[in-house]
């Protein structure tokens, strides 16, 4: 079933978070060792100071309260808005990574001028549609760490390093590259094709009902969701709860990602992601009211995706890194 605007059982209240960079290019919010509650969100939109004012109050106003460390980036392709709020902050990627491992393979196909073959499709598909591990594990060997840094480095996603062979979970990334990585599937200067930009849009429009979660809370009928998400308990910091997603319907687009952690519980952290996808929504929408509203906390089910193991030390960052900010 297409990820589309349908009503959900439940309403809750609002709040939202941000840390953040841009199509293509980057913006501010480099490594930020502060935590998410002692520097707001910063928005902008050259053309529309008003726009900016607002997203940057509504979302200073939904991240009151709230515990947990978050980094947000926002980009809107018919505003040219941008809100960031610890954008360089480095988060294990958890299930996330997946989006990487899907660019990485179709860009792969698209380099040997073939489609992609059954085996990768039968990989993929259920990879980003229901978050199959051993899917991801499979095209993830496959692809190699040369070929998924190269990806990478395509995207100008120069933050992430990539977990290992064993635990792609613990692949460390920013809001800042995993925006960067959604304007691989939607961006003018995309270093995808069109069909597999559409092909990739297509599968993250369609995860299952229970992971549809996250930045598309919020969302006003006449848009569709393309989303991925991450969600894992690790021994430090608490559960990583992590959402990104391309919303496209109307002659735009925008893309959201917000990564979290020190939450004390998934439910914690799926509450708080939407309560601050719900304000972006509302605002880049002109106040429409969602017709999708906040997760039941009942329906939130609190078991890890699985892309990694609580007890597995973080592997260590690039050399040269900055360790500002890193779990």
């Amino acid at each position: 079933m297409p990820l589309s605007s349908r009503p959900r059982r439940s309403r809750t209240a609002l709040v939202p978070l941000l840390g953040a960079c841009l199509m293509g290019a980057c913006l501010a919010g480099a490594a930020d060792p502060a935590g998410a509650a002692q520097r707001g969100p910063v928005c902008r939109a050259p053309a529309k100071p008003a726009l900016a004012k607002q997203l940057t109050r509504d979302l200073r106003a939904a991240l009151a309260g709230r515990r947990g460390t978050v980094s947000l980036a926002l980009y809107d392709s018919r505003t040219r808005a941008t809100c960031t709020l610890s954008a360089g902050r480095r988060y294990e990627s958890a299930s996330l990574v997946k989006v990487l491992t899907m660019e990485a393979t179709l860009l792969r196909a698209e380099e040997h001028h073939r489609p992609l073959t059954p085996w990768e499709r039968r990989d993929i598909r259920p990879m980003i549609r229901s978050s199959d591990n051993a899917a991801a594990s499979r095209l993830w060997n496959d692809l190699g760490h040369p070929y998924l840094a190269a990806t990478l480095r395509r995207a100008g996603a120069t933050r992430t390093s990539l977990g290992p062979y064993s635990h792609w979970g613990l692949t460390r990334t920013t809001a800042a590259d995993q925006l960067r990585l959604l304007a691989a599937l939607t961006g003018r200067r995309s270093f995808l094709g069109p069909g597999s930009r559409a092909y990739g849009l297509r599968l993250m429009g369609e995860v299952r009902e229970d992971q549809r979660w996250g930045v598309s809370a919020g969302m006003p009928r006449g848009l569709r969701a393309h989303l991925k998400n991450g969600w894992l308990p690790r021994a430090t910091h608490g559960w990583r709860v992590h959402s990104i997603g391309v919303f496209t319907g109307g002659g735009r687009a925008y893309r959201i990602a917000v990564l979290s952690h020190d939450n004390p519980s998934m439910a914690y952290g799926v509450r708080t992601v939407e309560r601050v996808a719900r304000a972006v929504h509302r605002r880049l929408n002109n106040g429409r009211r969602g017709a999708l509203g906040l997760t039941p906390a009942a329906e939130i089910s609190g078991r890890p995706d699985g892309s990694a193991p609580s007890s597995v030390p973080a592997p260590p960052g690039p050399p040269g890194a900055s360790r500002a900010g890193a779990p």
